[in-house]
């Protein structure tokens, strides 16, 4: 008898670490998703505002590009692991997020409202199937151009070609924008 609960306890213990495992594991899975998402978007967008600094040519890489660049990250990951951008001021009604995302994005605009979030700040979701990790984003110097309160006529009128619903424009440096968000299906 001492030996079954013994074993049965061994089990169990066993279980709970591989689950703690697994919850340690997809965050480090959604992070490093989020981590090449972000980081090669903002490679190429810094590239674009290089080579025209009043951001035309940044407005029309994201137009262009972004999804596609979004999808490629994606075929880069396992295939467990999906990666994507979304706000609750969309641009790209593609980007549209899901009640999930909503209820996060409002908890983090508090927040930020509050000034007691920064940046930095991880929010890890877990679901029967799924586990989410989401990374706010804020509005820095250079995002001002296409999403400020102050847009050239040139970027206003490639903003409304391109989205003509767009609510991404009137913000100020460090408004929250949105959030990248990975989801690590449970396997």
């Amino acid at each position: 008898m001492k030996l079954s609960l013994f074993t049965a306890t061994l089990l169990l213990t066993g279980t709970l670490y591989a689950s703690e495992a697994h919850h340690s594991s997809a965050k480090q899975e959604g992070l490093h998703a989020i981590k090449l998402l972000g980081s090669t978007l903002k490679t190429q967008l810094k590239e674009k505002l290089q080579l025209d600094s009043n951001g035309t040519a940044a407005i029309a890489f994201c137009t262009a590009e972004a999804q596609a660049l979004t999808q490629k990250v994606n075929e880069e990951l396992p295939s467990h692991v999906k990666v994507r951008r979304t706000s609750l001021n969309l641009r790209n009604e593609a980007n549209k997020p899901d009640a999930l995302d909503v209820q996060i994005m409002q908890n983090y605009k508090k927040a930020f409202a509050h000034k007691s979030a920064s940046a930095g700040l991880i929010t890890k979701v877990e679901r029967k199937t799924f586990t989410r990790v989401y990374k706010p984003l804020t509005v820095g110097a250079t995002c001002l151009k296409c999403h400020g309160e102050n847009i050239s006529p040139e970027i206003a009128t490639q903003i409304k070609a391109a989205y003509p619903n767009d609510a991404a424009t009137g913000m100020k440096l460090g408004d929250f924008r949105g959030v990248i968000v990975a989801e690590v299906a449970k396997h």
